[in-house]
């Protein structure tokens, strides 16, 4: 199931695959969700970059400073794409000790799995309710799914970025969740899932 239209998700994966060939950024947000998870592809693009790309990249588009949201903006018509820059963007973590957690994904540089995780609840956190908080809730679902995912390393995050209100506020979606059907998880699924889940938190 496509949470977003699919004509726009295929025209931003185009733009964003074009970007990579030009500018170095890490990629964040609901695309590097979908690198790893492969289950609801993203609408807008949101990339980190470092001051130097950003010049690069304003000498070819238009580029607006959002003061209040501490980003940049490129209007790329059907979709955004939101630009995240070290000392001045809020995303939960730090930019500097983001570039400290990377890996390669199909190409492209994402944050590790744990530290993503933690980026969605920051990003879920602030947008509640809206149309947006929505498609977070699913992200945060389709990486806490994922066998790879080490629960242990979440903790020690936690413990290292100061996510305690984040990680009760996944804890209480957890508990609230009954089935994701976006992600194809039905009540016994999503059932067993919640067990296993909030037995690795407890350990």
């Amino acid at each position: 199931m496509e949470f977003y239209n699919d004509l726009i998700t295929r025209e931003s994966f185009t733009y964003l695959q074009s970007m990579r060939k030009k500018y170095d950024f890490i990629l964040i947000g609901g695309w590097a969700v979908y690198l790893y998870s492969k289950s609801l592809k993203s609408k807008d693009i949101d990339i980190i970059i470092d001051y130097d790309v950003l010049a690069k990249i304003k000498e070819t588009d238009e580029v607006l400073k959002n003061e209040r949201l501490n980003k940049y903006e490129i209007n790329a018509g059907h979709f955004d794409v939101d630009i995240y820059l070290p000392y001045f963007s809020r995303v939960g973590i730090e930019v500097e000790e983001i570039k400290k957690f990377t890996v390669g994904k199909e190409g492209f540089i994402v944050p590790a799995l744990e530290i993503l995780f933690l980026m969605k609840l920051f990003a879920w956190h602030n947008r509640r309710g809206s149309a947006k908080g929505q498609k977070d809730e699913l992200d945060i679902m389709s990486l806490a799914i994922l066998p790879e995912f080490d629960w242990k390393k979440y903790l020690e995050l936690i413990s290292k970025f100061s996510f305690s209100q984040f990680n009760e506020e996944f804890i209480a979606l957890l508990k609230n969740t009954r089935s994701v059907k976006e992600l194809g998880v039905n009540e016994q699924g999503m059932s067993k899932i919640r067990k296993n889940i909030m037995m690795s938190l407890e350990k």
